[in-house]
C-alpha cells in the first residue's frame, strides 16, 4: 500500500506541482469578503512564506533528478512578483506588497537550503517503510 502511494507520489509530482501554483495564483487574487478581517500583518507574511515553501519544495521535489534548482528558484520568485504586481493591477480590494515579496523569496529560501535535508530523510523513511 504505501509503496502505491509513494508511486503515486513520484509519477505525479510534477502535476501537484503545478495544482499548488495555480492555486496560489487563484487565492493571491482572488477578492475575498470577511465580515470580521483579521487584522494580523504579520499572519500574511507567515501564510506567504509558508505558501511559497511549500510551492517551492513541490517542485524542487517535481524536478528531483535535474539539474535546474536554480532556475526553479528564480522563477518561483519571478512569480511572486509578478502576483504581487497583479494584485495591484488587476484586483480592487488588494493591493502590492513589497513585505509580502520579501516573505515569498524567504519561503523559497529556506525550502532550497531544506530541500536536500528533507529529500534525504524521504528516502530514508521509505527505505524503513519497505
Amino acid at each position: 500500500m504505501l509503496q502505491r502511494i509513494k508511486n503515486l507520489l513520484e509519477r505525479n509530482a510534477t502535476l501537484i506541482a503545478i495544482i499548488i501554483t495555480i492555486t496560489i495564483a487563484v487565492l493571491s487574487l482572488k477578492t475575498f469578503h470577511f465580515k470580521n478581517p483579521i487584522k494580523i500583518s504579520f499572519f500574511d507574511k507567515i501564510l506567504h512564506s509558508t505558501a511559497y515553501f511549500v510551492v517551492t519544495l513541490a517542485w524542487l521535489f517535481s524536478q528531483r533528478l535535474k539539474k535546474n534548482k536554480l532556475i526553479i528558484v528564480i522563477l518561483l520568485f519571478l512569480y511572486g512578483i509578478l502576483l504581487e504586481l497583479f494584485q495591484g493591477w488587476f484586483t480592487p480590494n488588494r493591493t502590492k506588497d513589497y513585505y509580502d515579496v520579501i516573505a515569498n523569496g524567504f519561503g523559497i529560501i529556506i525550502a532550497a537550503l531544506l530541500f536536500k535535508y528533507l529529500y534525504k530523510f524521504y528516502k530514508r523513511l521509505l527505505a524503513n517503510l519497505n
